[in-house]
């Protein structure tokens, strides 16, 4: 059997003039991480990631656990790795939809405070998912969920295709692509995508085991790196 091992990035640089950046505790989480694997003798034959900044800055933390990986060049990027992007959907559901699911009127762009810009996010990705926001012509880097899920599905086959024989691959990226593989492998619907995006934290780890024809998930949101003492304030979702 091979696996994927996909890893959240760290901390994002949330409220901060580009969100595309990890924070200090990000690089921090991260590194923990790296040194608990290396501690537990775990190696692993591939890295990929996303070519967010975040991403792979995570995976260039997670380079001394891959065999015979020194240097950022040798982390492959992967465009369908990408998250999807947030800011348009907000922005479109604060334009045509603002007070119907969220309750909450004349909000502005960028919204800083975390709680309500969580708030709105879930109400713009619950419209998202049903294909209810309309896009304009001015509205730059909007995805149709329908495209973002064929595009990661897309890439987890073909990475699985790839690396067999017992490969072990780790993958950084973000909650959304983490969510969404696990459809791939569980096949639930839509609407659980998202629920379960909210609930991935940073530098978890998912494991998704394949070979002869099966595919499971065998770990998920995992932090064994941050789930001991004096090291819970680590532990974050955005």
């Amino acid at each position: 059997m091979s696996e994927l091992i996909f890893v959240r990035h760290g901390q994002a640089s949330f409220g901060a003039e580009s969100y595309d950046k990890l924070s200090e505790l990000g690089i921090e989480q991260v590194r923990i991480l790296a040194r608990h694997w290396a501690n537990m003798g775990e190696q692993f034959d591939h890295i990929v990631s996303g070519e967010l900044l975040r991403q792979r800055e995570t995976a260039q933390e997670l380079l001394p656990v891959v065999n015979g990986k020194l240097n950022p060049e040798d982390v492959e990027r992967i465009a369908a790795f990408n998250e999807y992007n947030g800011d348009p959907l907000i922005k479109i559901y604060l334009r045509d939809h603002a007070g119907q699911a969220s309750n909450e009127e004349n909000v502005a762009w960028p919204i800083r405070d975390p709680r309500l810009f969580q708030k709105v996010f879930e109400a713009a990705t619950a419209k998202w998912i049903k294909g209810e926001l309309e896009p304009r012509d001015s509205d730059k880097g909007f995805e149709h969920f329908s495209a973002f899920r064929k595009r990661v599905h897309s890439a987890i086959d073909q990475l699985m295709a790839r690396h067999t024989s017992g490969s072990r691959v780790l993958v950084s990226t973000s909650g959304g692509v983490i969510a969404m593989a696990l459809q791939r492998v569980l096949n639930f619907p839509d609407p659980q995508v998202i629920e379960t995006n909210w609930m991935v934290h940073n530098s978890s780890v998912t494991r998704v085991r394949y070979g002869g024809g099966r595919v499971s998930m065998t770990q998920f949101n995992s932090l064994p790196h941050l789930e001991q003492e004096g090291m819970q304030h680590l532990i974050t979702y955005r």
